[in-house]
């Protein structure tokens, strides 16, 4: 007899709200938490209960075990479409044990697939590998495989829908934020396809003091966009997520026109890894733009003035790209240095090729006993390996067998007093990679201790690279020194106040004049005589309490005199603002401006370098559907999955 009997996570919710494509909004019958999602997509009200009603979830888990029982002795029949898949399984024999489709488990092995997905690039046409398949029938044999369209149009759809609600919700309470506009294009593309990606990247101060940053967008370029299009699409963007009066700052990189992939030092790249074709790519495009482009450069010079009068002021340059654009101008302004880093990286190529794992681990970091690891496209992580490299070149030597790619004492000489040069660019780039947001407080003080080491550093076969560095510190940076953007971010930054100043009352009277732009007055609340309660005997007792004098608010010149008083700290500026904000009212109100800008690069740029470097179509990879959707689900990760 056929039953229609049906155990739904939906039964422990109350849908308030239905809307077009199944999507549904339902507050939790315990708890009342509101919950969206869609119909075909329950893994989050499955996740509710397991986390939140531990005794609600196994009761429904129980619900699912008898009903399945049901099944498997033939108790229920259903009358549902059979899938495919269910067909192939039943012919093997195993068809009997199949998940229900409102089965946890089955929703939680969709989610993961889809988490590998997003997390890995992949293209979601995976799921139809047969290999693929082969793997989940012997993991899971009760797993029934979603089809692509599935993943494509509903799941995927359903992850960036609960991520555009949960950002446009975060960003309601921000007071302001700041944003970074990233670009990035591949070198080849067909004709018709997307030429690159657009991301628009929001940071913002919550109202505890903890930085939160977020993609809002990842646009794909076409071969015609025009910088009128892409900025009407930021437009757009802004409004769509209420930002577009509380932007504080955009940034960008240093110029529209200049080439985005990373600086490697030169000839340098791990053997086997495919990096040398990415080195040739670079060097023709370098060649193009010095020689044939021109053209080309002057249209791009066009762009970034666009864009320089659209954003006006709100535009910053990007610090970390300026630093590394710095290095490679240095560095290119020593034609025979960068042909003994050519003849050092043949050497170390020829090293990691034929030396075993045990004896490189000896030597080098980032070599296990497996092998060595994927290079490190960024010259600062090859700087380290070069450093390695010199402080064992005599043990290399022994062991190898090539005289040809010895290096001379001369060479040693200079390699060695490179490094000496470039250690501190090194701990200024460290501190500017990785995940962490970083501020623009650490700029300034950068700069004026780069400035102090290319003053007072000796070399003997250098001299180049240090003129040249001093050069482009100079043009790309020095106007960091009297930004006042800059120095009140640094000033506001407890670690370094005005210790950096060599003339303090200037840089005072520049920060006094910032924080006026962007504070608003602060007064204490009017006592009203109406409100106050009848005394009863123990306010009596304490009435001298409230007889003292009102607390006036400080003035912007008293906040900053007391808080130059104190001794400079290690602590975290966000931590040591949330603890100041009371005391200083008005300086914290900047402070939360000015530490939203990052010095950084952002997650999806790190991101478009992945894309960059493994999906490239010349490597016949081509690139996935809807990537920007993953790219956008990857960069917001953590706002699905904490």
């Amino acid at each position: 007899m056929a039953s229609n009997s049906r155990v739904s996570i939906l039964d422990y919710f109350n849908i308030v709200f239905e809307g077009e494509n199944g999507k549904i909004e339902s507050n939790c019958k315990a708890c009342g938490t509101r919950i969206q999602a869609k119909r075909t997509v329950t893994s989050n009200f499955v996740t509710h209960l397991k986390r939140k009603h531990q005794a609600m979830y196994d009761e429904f888990l129980r619900k699912k075990d008898v009903k399945r029982e049901a099944y498997a002795s033939g108790a229920v029949q259903t009358y549902a479409p059979v899938r495919e898949t269910n067909r192939t399984a039943t012919q093997s024999g195993s068809g009997s044990g199949k998940f229900d489709r409102t089965d946890p488990r089955q929703s939680l092995i969709s989610e993961t697939i889809a988490k590998m997905i997003i997390r890995d690039l992949q293209p979601v046409q995976i799921v139809q590998n047969e290999g693929f398949r082969e793997l989940l029938q012997l993991l899971e044999p009760r797993y029934i495989p979603e089809p692509s369209h599935y993943i494509q149009q509903q799941l995927l759809p359903a992850y960036a829908y609960q991520v555009q609600v949960s950002t446009k919700l975060a960003l309601s309470g921000a007071e302001s934020c700041s944003v970074t506009l990233d670009l990035w294009r591949s070198n080849a593309v067909s004709v018709g396809t997307s030429s690159g990606y657009m991301g628009v990247t929001c940071h913002f101060i919550s109202a505890d003091w903890q930085i939160k940053s977020v993609l809002l967008a990842c646009l794909p370029l076409s071969n015609q966009t025009d910088t009128q299009r892409m900025l009407a699409d930021f437009e757009e963007i802004s409004h769509a997520h209420g930002i577009s009066g509380k932007v504080f700052r955009i940034v960008l990189d240093p110029s529209a026109c200049e080439s985005r992939s990373a600086f490697r030092l030169p000839g340098f790249y791990l053997h086997g890894n495919g990096d040398v074709e990415d080195e040739e790519d670079e060097d023709s495009s370098d060649e193009e733009t010095s020689t044939g482009m021109c053209a080309e450069a002057v249209s791009g010079e066009e762009e970034d003035n666009s864009v320089n009068q659209y954003l006006g002021q709100c535009r910053i340059d990007c610090f970390a790209r300026s630093l590394s654009h710095c290095v490679r101008e240095g560095i290119r302004s020593s034609p025979q240095l960068s042909i003994t880093l050519t003849k050092a990286a043949c050497f170390y190529n020829y090293i990691i090729a034929t030396v075993t794992p045990e004896k490189l681990a000896q030597v080098f970091s980032h070599v296990n006993g497996q092998g060595p690891l994927a290079s490190d496209r960024h010259w600062n992580a090859q700087l380290k390996t070069m450093r390695q490299m010199l402080e064992s070149v005599d043990f290399l030597e022994d062991i190898v067998d090539r005289n040809d790619l010895t290096l001379n004492n001369v060479e040693k000489t200079m390699l060695r007093e490179l490094v000496e040069v470039l250690e501190p660019f090194e701990e200024a780039t460290d501190m500017v990679q990785g995940d962490k947001h970083v501020s623009i407080s650490l700029a300034l003080p950068s700069v004026l201790g780069l400035r102090k080491h290319l003053a007072e550093v000796v070399t003997h076969q250098c001299t180049g690279i240090v003129a040249g560095l001093s050069q482009a510190l100079d043009r790309r940076l020095a106007g960091i020194l009297e930004d006042p953007l800059y120095v009140t971010a640094t000033t506001l930054d407890p670690q370094f106040k005005l210790s950096w100043s060599s003339d303090r009352e200037w840089h005072k009277q520049v920060l006094l004049e910032e924080v006026g732009k962007h504070t608003q007055a602060v007064s204490p609340p009017e006592a009203s005589l109406d409100a106050q309660p009848s005394p009863s005997k123990r306010s009596r007792l304490f009435s001298f309490i409230k007889q003292r004098p009102t607390t006036q608010a400080k003035s912007t010149e008293q906040e900053l005199s007391a808080y130059l008083l104190e001794e400079p700290t290690d602590e975290d500026p966000l931590q040591y603002w949330k603890r100041k904000s009371i005391d200083f009212p008005l300086l914290s109100q900047v402070a939360k401006k000015v530490f939203t800008v990052p010095a950084t690069s952002t997650t999806v740029e790190r991101i478009f370098s992945l894309v960059g470097k493994t999906l490239r179509p010349e490597r016949c990879r081509p690139f996935p559907k809807n990537l920007e959707t993953l790219i956008y689900l990857k960069a917001n990760f953590s706002l699905l999955w904490s």
